[in-house]
């Protein structure tokens, strides 16, 4: 968890970007990205020598060559702030040498194409350099918690907000699908890769001892984790992420999810994690035809469960954040996605979300689901469960409180057989296929749960007319004796 100091430090490097003249929340972020890419290049670097000096052997994949040492961050960071920036912006410099490091590592390069210097001054690059080497960063998990940290600052900035999904939201849906060793994990509308550090944080967890078998830790670091994302500056935020978390080559690509250019997104991943955008409609002659073979629609809420079904592979497990449109649309193409994940699928769970949820940038109501590919089926009861508190106000402060539905809403997933007994008015219950058929696959759980009404007794009309004319009696008494103080 990150400690009120490093929050400061944190805060203290974001106020100078703004008071130096960057004020946009994603420009921020990409820009310190940037910075934080080339200080850990450095620290690479170094581990590479040590190695080389323990074995007393060459430099095993060199980052830098010796004629590149004045680029490195260690050797940059204490000069003069013009001599800095000069060094930063210069062909063939620091920047430069950020963007094309790809011959020798390619797990940075590959997310730098495009990406553009853009602090202004010599005096704010040097003000931040010095800022950032103060923060000790030495240890994975701090640097995990640093970056998520810089991460919930997109969200508190409102427009950009969308991007991120709550950390404990994220959290919730790992700990239900519990993600294992052998996993190929996917998040195919990917934005700053939440839901991938979130699972390799679960891995790390629960499999710390396996994770050092042979071949784990190759699968672990180089095809666990993949994504799609289109905004190239999202996928090098994202990448950076993921890195900072102990993922050093993550499988991210700068692609449309649903565009033909992302064909080969087939059978691919064994569990996807994913929240994917509610708002707007595609063009449907650029949208995969594979996908509207599932689903003809130009919604991308639809559409992206269609494409998470192409792309999971026989017996493979997705948690979806889905707006509540999706549960109960009549449209043909809602039922029509409805009908695919109840009846050719397993659905297995519907998790009913507050509107608070993803405040203060959005009100809209959402629900999680939690399914499985067959292709054949198997679907023969859906668990539904109402949340109605996830730690936080519902309200645009989001302040924390002490009661939180998330630990029991894994809990009982994880035990579904005790809640065969559960009756309709509890906070979560069984509904057999059935009922859902004759509810013509509606999955909103206010179609099933059933409300109970405490019956409120009153008193008769005449004793309540009583009350008022002796009230009545008595406020002319008060007000008589006022006007005898006053005569």
């Amino acid at each position: 968890m990150i400690t009120g100091e490093l929050k400061s430090q944190i805060d203290r490097v974001w106020e100078a970007f703004w008071t130096g003249g960057l004020s946009n929340p994603l420009t921020v972020i990409e820009q310190m990205t940037y910075l934080l890419f080339i200080r850990r290049l450095d620290e690479l670097q170094t581990q590479r020598e040590q190695k080389a000096n323990l074995l007393k052997r060459p430099i095993e994949d060199p980052i830098y060559h010796e004629n590149e040492y004045a680029l490195r961050w260690s050797h940059f960071k204490n000069t003069d702030p013009e001599v800095m920036y000069k060094r930063f912006t210069q062909a063939d410099g620091v920047f430069d040498f950020l963007r094309n490091v790809g011959s020798r590592s390619a797990a940075f390069s590959k997310y730098m194409k495009g990406a553009t210097f853009m602090i202004p001054t010599p005096r704010l690059l040097a003000q931040v350099v010095e800022m950032l080497s103060n923060i000790d960063m030495s240890d994975r998990d701090t640097k995990g918690d640093v970056y998520e940290y810089l991460l919930s600052k997109i969200a508190s900035a409102g427009q950009n907000g969308q991007f991120r999904t709550p950390r404990h939201i994220i959290r919730l849906m790992v700990d239900m699908v519990q993600p294992t060793l052998e996993d190929f994990i996917c998040d195919p509308s990917a934005g700053t890769c939440g839901f991938l550090t979130g699972a390799g944080e679960y891995i790390r967890e629960h499999y710390a001892n396996e994770l050092y078998a042979d071949g784990a830790q190759e699968h672990f670091q180089n095809h666990m984790f993949m994504g799609m994302e289109f905004d190239p500056t999202m996928i090098r935020i994202g990448a950076m992420n993921l890195i900072l978390h102990g993922i050093e080559n993550p499988q991210l690509r700068d692609v449309d999810a649903l565009s033909e250019a992302n064909t080969d997104f087939t059978e691919r991943a064994t569990l996807v994690l994913a929240n994917p955008p509610f708002k707007g409609s595609l063009d449907r002659e650029a949208v995969d035809g594979k996908i509207l073979q599932t689903v003809d629609s130009k919604k991308t809420e639809l559409l992206f469960l269609a494409l998470i079904l192409k792309g999971l592979k026989l017996g493979g497990r997705a948690a979806v954040i889905v707006p509540d449109g999706v549960l109960f649309g009549s449209s043909k193409a809602h039922q029509q996605i409805r009908t695919e994940l109840i009846e050719r699928q397993r659905l297995q769970a519907v998790i009913s979300m507050p509107s608070g949820v993803f405040k203060p940038y959005a009100g809209v109501s959402t629900a999680i689901l939690l399914f499985t590919k067959t292709n054949s089926g198997g679907t023969d009861q859906v668990w539904f469960y109402d949340m109605q508190a996830d730690g936080f106000s519902l309200d645009d402060k989001r302040n924390p409180l002490p009661h939180s539905d998330l630990p029991d809403i894994v809990q009982r997933f994880q035990h579904l057989e005790a809640e065969t007994q559960r009756q309709r008015t509890e906070r979560s219950f069984l509904v057999p296929l059935q009922e859902i058929r004759d509810n013509k696959y509606d999955l909103s759980i206010n179609r099933y749960k059933e409300v109970q009404y405490a019956e409120k007794t009153y008193a008769a009309p005449g004793a309540i007319i009583a009350e008022i004319e002796a009230l009545d009696r008595e406020r002319t008494v008060l007000l008589n004796e006022l006007k005898g103080m006053l005569a």
